[in-house]
């Protein structure tokens, strides 16, 4: 059976956006993995007083730190909380943001003042308030989650709300409501399952800003207790070696999260683009 030109092209393209997501998962995969289960070379919290500040070598692969830790083991021990920090503060803004923003998309009236509500919250500098979130309430994980979802729900609702706004006058959903479904069944069984893709797009991007949000808390010691490894308390506590040459103390850990916010924006920006394909 001979496939049309039309048909093999779109496969390719397809194939080719979906490649990004795939890459992008599997870093995010094996950062956790790797945290969960990898053998580390050495015990992340049990320093050796004996090598202290020693540039990366075939012992040390990422070098040690002023306190004698193993780079390498921290930085790969701090994934598996890190990430699934960003991840879980996305998953409660998607349980909360989308069935607001779901019903914003609609006429009652108190739509109005939600959307007023959302525009004054997101006023104010979040990290900032991400801050006095966990300041406040303390350096637990849940915490930690629930600023990170404070943050994002407003995101969600816009965008969700924009988003059924704009399918509420397609044709598809004038015919529903024309033949006596309820608001409610229009805007779950038509308009609801129009929206997961725009979802997807901005769950990695909240969670590539939630990796920095993570970092930074940690960086100002709001996250983690030592001796916890997390990215951001390490480059905070690397940045004073710096001017000793022990740059490998605070350069690992930002790579990392370099490396894993590149990977959640290369899922959404791939996500877009297979988004983009299937409509053609």
């Amino acid at each position: 059976m001979k496939l049309a030109p039309g048909v093999v092209r779109r496969s390719a393209e397809f194939l080719g956006k979906a490649a990004g997501t795939v890459i992008g998962c599997a870093i995010l995969a094996g950062l956790i993995l790797a945290g969960l289960f990898a053998p580390l070379p050495f015990d992340p919290v049990a320093p050796d007083p004996m090598s202290i500040l020693q540039a990366p070598s075939a012992t040390h692969i990422m070098g040690t730190d002023g306190s004698g830790f193993d780079v390498f083991s921290r930085v790969i021990d701090s994934a598996q909380r890190d990430i699934p920090l960003a991840l879980g503060g996305v998953l409660v803004s998607i349980l909360i943001g989308v069935p607001l923003g779901l019903l914003a998309g609609g006429r009652a009236r108190w739509t109005e003042g939600l959307m007023r509500a959302v525009e004054v919250f997101q006023a104010f500098p979040l990290i900032v308030l991400a801050i006095v979130i966990v300041k406040v309430s303390g350096n637990r994980p849940e915490n930690v989650i629930l600023a990170l979802a404070i943050v994002n729900v407003p995101r969600f609702i816009r965008l969700v709300r924009g988003e059924v706004l704009s399918i509420r006058e397609s044709r598809f959903v004038e015919a529903a409501a024309a033949t006596g479904c309820s608001p409610a069944r229009v805007t779950f069984r038509h308009i609801l399952p129009n929206v997961p893709g725009i979802i997807l797009v901005q769950s990695s991007l909240a969670a590539a800003n939630g990796m920095i949000v993570v970092a930074t808390l940690n960086f100002i010691g709001l996250g983690a207790d030592p001796p916890t490894a997390a990215w951001g308390a390490m480059i905070q506590d690397g940045s004073q070696y710096i001017p000793q040459g022990a740059w490998w103390v605070a350069v690992f850990p930002g790579l990392a999260i370099f490396v894993t916010v590149i990977a959640f924006n290369l899922i959404a920006d791939n996500i877009e683009k297979i988004l983009r394909v299937g409509r053609r």
